[in-house]
């Protein structure tokens, strides 16, 4: 009987890309930027790749960063309104989900508190949260297994505990769900 081997080749890793000047820096920037919009410190986090890792690199993307901010190619607050206005409109998320997600991706808190109350000061989070039920085609609960997954899709959505719990009272749901609400999204806070 014949036994096989399997050829190992070497690990050959990835030469590693030789940094930039600040000229093909700011060519880099632009394309990502063209491929899609970033905040500032997405943009200054990959040009953080491509640049040597000593302060020299630092003064290119800050120099880079600056360019693009004075040309209008950057800016955190049309980042931010942009982001807000898609998220409610399309996705139709609640005000704390896209708080959240913005400030994972760096945009300053004065900025994302502008953009959210400009966007959501407004907004009915009710209909919203409805809204919201019909795109993701939830239909009324028929136990309280199904009671718990819709509860726990809102949540994730960013729809408060007062907000889930108007929409869940029209569908007629069971007050045991309804207190089982309160646990549900201290447990998702803690995480």
């Amino acid at each position: 009987m014949e036994i096989f081997r399997r050829t190992v080749l070497p690990f050959s890793p990835k030469k590693p890309r030789p940094p930039l000047d600040e000229a093909a820096l700011f060519d880099y920037a632009v394309k990502a930027l063209g491929r899609r919009m970033r905040t500032e410190a997405e943009l200054r986090k990959l040009l953080h790749t491509r640049v040597e890792p000593e302060e020299s690199g630092a003064a290119k993307i800050h120099t880079v960063v600056t360019r693009l901010c004075e040309y209008g190619y950057l800016s955190d607050t049309s980042y931010a309104e942009t982001y807000t206005r898609l998220r409610q409109e399309n996705d139709k998320f609640g005000e704390r989900r896209v708080r959240q997600d913005l400030k994972q991706k760096g945009v300053p808190e004065a900025i994302l508190e502008e953009a959210i109350t400009a966007r959501y000061g407004q907004t009915d989070e009710a209909a919203l949260a409805r809204q919201f039920l019909e795109r993701k085609r939830l239909k009324p609960p028929q136990d309280q297994k199904e009671t718990a997954r819709i509860m726990r899709r809102l949540i994730m959505a960013g729809f408060s505990a007062g907000t889930i719990r108007k929409v869940l009272s029209t569908w007629k749901v069971d007050d045991e769900s309804l207190l089982a609400l309160d646990a549900l999204e201290e447990e998702i806070e803690d995480s």
